[in-house]
């Protein structure tokens, strides 16, 4: 899918040179995967003392 975007041009040149990726595409689409990947895991964060507390679960156990 083509699409015409107005990037600033500065920083895709610099992200391109820190990323080592050879073409603006991908340098391009690796910095949307990861912004994808944060978010993500951002949600799951939100997720941690929400969720309910298995009781019974023996977290010794599964150590041997």
């Amino acid at each position: 899918m083509a699409t015409n975007l107005s990037i600033d041009t500065k920083l895709l040149d610099e992200a391109l040179v820190i990323s080592g990726l050879s073409t603006k595409k991908d340098t391009v689409n690796q910095a949307l995967t990861e912004f994808v990947q944060r978010r993500k895991q951002r949600e799951i964060i939100s997720l941690f003392g929400n969720l309910p507390q298995d009781d019974d679960y023996d977290y010794k156990k599964g150590r041997k």
